[in-house]
């Protein structure tokens, strides 16, 4: 599955992941491969993720919109 993270000025991160925890406005949610199609508002928190490899890594957002489709989890952050 594919993990896209932007803001207006940088990409923060792109790459293969196998899993990723989302700060949802309702609450915490993990999208895994072949997740439903799915639009979220996110709110203050940090996107955690874990690599391909088993290695995981973290991005502070302060809310944004998370589109999930076919596998590719684009996260657009303020």
């Amino acid at each position: 599955m594919t993990l896209k993270i932007i803001s207006a000025q940088e990409i923060l991160f792109n790459g293969e992941v196998s899993s990723v925890s989302l700060p949802g406005s309702m609450g915490e949610f993990t999208v895994l491969h072949n997740h439903a199609t799915l639009l979220a508002t996110l709110e203050a928190g940090k996107v955690t993720y874990t690599d391909a490899s088993g290695s995981t890594g973290e991005a502070r957002i302060s809310g944004g919109i998370a589109d999930i489709d076919n596998n590719i989890v684009s996260v657009c952050v303020y």
